[in-house]
């Protein structure tokens, strides 16, 4: 059972989940099954999440073959190859002792699975330790099937400060995205956010807001923000394998009934098409998806 921080203490407590967290962290552990190694082998993607040599966090996307990630050990997975050069984390993530957060999550079965630990580089890779291994429901995932592997591509073909109109368009449009938080002695985790288009809403060029769904009552994310308001968000367009990513400072705010929304405050922006990225197919929208109001 995970030893929850005072943050997602606290935050279980005002939600009222205090017993249910207690029973849902019963599956977590610093151990790799071997359904999950399983899972793990079978995936083309691994999102990473992380703080930059500034401190900022970031949530990035690796891509390759199917098993260029897979447990090594049970408490260890290898991963092969890298970010794409430009990647905001592409220098910690070959820096030994880094605290990274990943999830595995497969569009094509609405499965994921989440590890957290401290990364080791290899030669042509890297690897983690695992401290945190736990699988969550298939719940706001929309499903997809891959179409096709793109070869050739820009980079990164923007940084910047805030959104442009471009951007902002394409928050409005998504259905999913990931989260990276940290909290006390740097424990990183990335987690996965979906919805129906525009359930994150685009309040300025510098500011995003979202509903907290109900989830798994462990509070992780939103735990860790109450210790340490840092965040870095991913938006990937599946369907061009484009990548915009956000590092700035979220904060939750209650309303009546347990309701939560969290708002986020962009601070750095990155948009990248990278070569080897892999396009997927329209959505099948998860069935768990609320209606917008």
């Amino acid at each position: 059972m995970p030893e929850y921080h005072w943050g997602s203490l606290a935050v279980q407590e005002r939600v009222g989940v205090r017993e249910a967290a207690a029973h849902v962290g019963r599956s977590v552990a610093p151990r790799i099954k071997e359904v999950a190694a399983a899972f793990l082998a079978q995936q083309p993607h691994l999102v990473v999440g992380a703080a930059d040599a500034h401190g900022r966090l970031w949530t990035s996307l690796l891509t390759g073959a199917p098993g260029f990630v897979r447990a090594t050990a049970p408490d260890r997975i290898a991963v092969v190859g890298a970010v794409p050069d430009g990647d905001p984390l592409a220098g910690v993530l070959a820096t030994g002792g880094t605290r990274v957060g990943t999830i595995s999550l497969d569009p094509r079965t609405r499965r994921r699975m989440r590890l957290n630990g401290t990364l080791e580089a290899t030669p042509g890779g890297f690897a983690i330790t695992a401290e945190q291994v736990f699988a969550n429901c298939p719940k706001y995932l929309q499903k997809r099937q891959p179409v096709q592997l793109v070869a050739e591509g820009a980079g990164v073909v923007r940084r910047g400060y805030a959104l442009t109109p471009d951007q902002e368009r394409a928050v409005r449009a998504a259905d999913t995205f990931f989260v990276t938080t940290t909290a006390e002695a740097d424990r990183v985790d990335a987690s996965h956010r979906g919805g129906l288009p525009g359930f994150v809403e685009v309040l300025s060029p510098t500011e995003l807001t979202w509903p907290d769904y109900p989830g798994n009552a462990m509070f992780l994310t939103l735990g860790n923000l109450l210790t340490d308001a840092r965040a870095g968000l991913l938006f990937p367009d599946w369907e061009s394998g484009a990548l915009l990513q956000l590092s700035g400072r979220a904060e939750t705010e209650f309303g009546p009934g347990g309701s939560r929304r969290v708002r986020f405050r962009v601070e750095a922006v990155v948009e990248s098409v990278h070569p080897g990225r892999l396009r997927w197919s329209t959505p099948e929208y998860s069935p768990a998806n609320p209606a917008l109001p």
